[in-house]
């Protein structure tokens, strides 16, 4: 196959209209599961061909779909994995056991369903397809031609609307719940629960983070609805924490079903909450009749992979990268930073022998001015940049909020240059941050990782 095949494969998915690079739109139009189902059924439904676990959230969704699919795969199923944003190539969103989508799958499949695409959208009953709908599309052709036994699907936006809710789940898995994309999803925790709970299924069982009493409410109240069985981590499963190592995490679970003491290659205080999440889905799965272990679950977990979330890549000077992208995650970010590292942060500033500087950048749509004043007190120096997507905030806006809460700043016209600056002015000793969305994580991440 060509390069150049597969960057038609890449034009035309993002020749429709793409609510990730571009503002969202709060209509009917925009997000109608109906032209989805039509899409499905002239596929021949692949998304109903494989088990399936539906995971939706503000925060978490990603990690904790990626520690189920792990744990499937290593308890010997074939599992799919589909998640969004890519931190760094768009392949990531489709995987198989770990294994992400080659470049000419991903052309073979894209030039396969091209003609259904157009036939919706020339009928455009229930309005166009959109390039997300179109890629989850395509991950379910993609899984079904391995006959997979499971996929792990990660909500993109919502629940309720989203692409991904044709499937039927075996189990649901609501996150925790906070404000973001209000634009689309309502200006309210409750609003926004009320949208991700949209996944919950008519007798599925339902995991819940632990949430907010408002979103807790409306959680409770759907699954009431629906008949669905409620877990709640926090109360029905619960963790503590082993060990405090910044690149190990270690913690033993209380499960329904047996106790587990877990390891995982993932730091964040938040990835104990998440781990605990994924457990009460497995454990949903092994009332189901699957054989999955606790052996297998601590195997799977040990094996788990899901960078830029609190992710070292640097020891000297340190360096952090973490895709937190809305207030929620920023919060976790400072609590994981506080957490491991706290000799960098004393109290008494005076005490600091390290430097630590904060490189930020962030999208669009974002909360920055709630995000910078999490994050920005804890940091001697503040270097603001953008990343290469579309979405991502214009730097002087950035400048403008943070000098509105009396900071100056630093900045640099991208991720790298904004590494470079930081480098330049870090100690050996320094710890540098860098954080404000999935997409500045991925530029690092793609900076400091090249070959």
């Amino acid at each position: 196959m060509s390069d150049s095949a597969y960057k038609e494969a890449l034009e035309y998915i993002y020749s429709f209209s793409d609510y990730e690079t571009t503002h969202k739109l709060k209509d009917t139009v925009s997000y109608d599961l109906r032209r989805v189902e039509e899409l499905m059924q002239i596929l021949g439904n692949p998304h109903l061909k494989a088990k399936s676990v539906h995971i939706a959230g503000t925060k978490g969704k990603g990690s904790v779909a990626a520690m189920i699919a792990s744990v499937l795969t290593v308890s010997g199923y074939k599992t799919g994995l589909y998640t969004s944003p890519h931190l760094i190539d768009i392949r990531e969103r489709f995987q198989i056991d770990g294994n992400m989508i080659s470049e000419a799958e991903f052309t073979d499949i894209i030039n396969e369903i091209k003609q259904f695409v157009d036939s919706v959208n020339r009928r455009a009953n229930y309005g166009l397809l959109t390039t997300f709908e179109i890629m989850t599309a395509l991950a379910f052709v993609f899984f079904s031609r391995y006959n997979v036994d499971f996929q792990v699907v990660e909500v993109g936006l919502g629940g309720r609307l989203d692409a991904t809710n044709v499937i039927m789940p075996d189990v649901c898995v609501i996150t925790p719940v906070n404000l973001d994309h209000t634009d689309v999803l309502g200006d309210t925790i409750a609003k926004i629960a009320a949208e991700k709970a949209g996944i919950i299924k008519e007798g599925i069982p339902v995991i819940s983070s632990p949430q907010t009493d408002e979103a807790m409410r409306v959680i409770e109240s759907k699954c009431l609805e629906h008949s669905s069985r409620l877990i709640k981590v926090g109360t029905d499963i619960t963790w503590q924490d082993a060990d405090i190592n910044p690149e190990e995490l270690k913690l033993a679970i209380k499960g329904n079903l047996n106790d587990y003491k877990l390891s995982l290659p993932l730091a964040g205080c938040c990835q104990m909450e998440n781990a605990a999440t994924a457990v009460a889905a497995l454990e949903v799965l092994i009332e189901k009749g699957l054989n999955i272990s606790p052996l297998t679950i601590s195997e799977g977990m040990g094996k788990v992979k899901w960078p830029g979330r609190f992710q070292v890549l640097s020891k000297q000077p340190l360096i952090i990268i973490d895709g937190a992208h809305n207030v929620l995650s920023t919060r976790e970010l400072k609590k994981s930073l506080l957490y491991y590292y706290k000799d960098y942060f004393p109290e008494d500033w005076s005490q600091s022998a390290s430097g630590t500087i904060l490189v930020f950048g962030a999208s669009a749509d974002k909360d920055v001015k709630c995000m910078i004043s999490e994050l920005a007190p804890l940091f001697n120096e503040i270097i603001v940049t953008r990343s290469g997507h579309p979405r991502s905030m214009e730097i002087s806006l950035l400048k403008e909020e943070l000098k509105k809460q009396g900071i100056e700043t630093k900045s640099a016209e991208d991720v790298a240059k904004a590494i470079e600056l930081a480098k330049q002015q870090a100690p050996n000793n320094a710890l540098i941050c860098i954080t404000g969305s999935l997409f500045v994580a991925g530029d690092a991440i793609a900076y400091l990782t090249a070959d």
